[in-house]
């Protein structure tokens, strides 16, 4: 399998960033890490093994990310406002130089996966941009950040937070592009994320868009084992 790290100074972030690219050809998967994760956290926690036939096949390649929700949402030592925009800034990273470089080599297909708290970055960032994402495979993710910004609101807040504007979206230019989209958000049944799932597809299909929502039974939880099962029976 081909495997490939990449570092390079991000503008947009003002820091050095990392990534592991898996695979030489086929539709590409743009992979959020979970909460402060890494973006080698995929290979260590057998993701990455889970799909060896599409990535030796060339049906796949991964391009896993590093996040910096340490300095971003986790940062409890930062006021709300500058957790916010560092969150706002890393999303202009991956606007602007991730998805550029994708396009690049593999095409502008693009599957948007993540678990946990990358459920939350896959699933916000394919609400916000759905021109540019064809399938989002969004596993055990909780919608909802204002847990993190001790009572803290703003437009900014507003905009990256799920279940608040997706109970009010009515612009077509964002519900269109949506309904096109192949929507998957998937949990266990005994998942701490599982309300949250569960609204957010309701959010979704208040507004007529198509969402596929799996809540997985036989003890299914909140846990890796769990996720690559999910993703091997959902990247197909």
């Amino acid at each position: 399998m081909h495997r490939e790290y990449r570092r390079w100074w991000s503008p947009s972030l003002g820091r050095e960033m990392e990534m592991l690219v898996y695979g030489h050809a086929g539709v590409p998967v743009l992979v959020f890490p979970t909460s402060m994760g890494r973006f080698y956290e995929w290979e260590g926690f057998g993701m990455v093994a889970t799909l060896t036939r599409q990535l030796e096949g060339g049906w796949n390649t991964l391009y896993c990310l590093d996040s910096v929700d340490v300095e971003a949402l986790y940062n409890r030592a930062a006021h709300p406002a500058a957790r916010i925009a560092r969150h706002e800034q890393y999303e202009a990273y991956v606007v602007h130089e991730v998805l550029p470089m994708i396009a690049a080599e593999r095409g502008s297909f693009l599957i948007v996966a993540g678990a946990s708290f990358g459920a939350y970055h896959a699933a916000n960032f394919t609400f916000r941009h759905p021109a540019r994402v064809g399938k989002l495979i969004a596993m055990g993710g909780a919608y909802d950040i204002k847990p993190f910004l001790n009572g803290y609101y703003s437009d900014a807040v507003y905009f990256h937070n799920p279940v608040d504007y997706l109970a009010n979206l009515t612009d077509e230019a964002y519900l269109a592009p949506l309904r096109r989209a192949d929507l998957r958000l998937l949990a266990g049944e005994h998942d701490f994320c599982r309300h949250s799932t569960e609204h957010v597809a309701g959010l979704l299909a208040a507004r007529g868009v198509p969402c596929r929502l799996e809540i997985w039974e036989h003890g299914a939880g909140h846990d890796w084992p769990w996720w690559r099962e999910m993703l091997a029976v959902h990247i197909a």
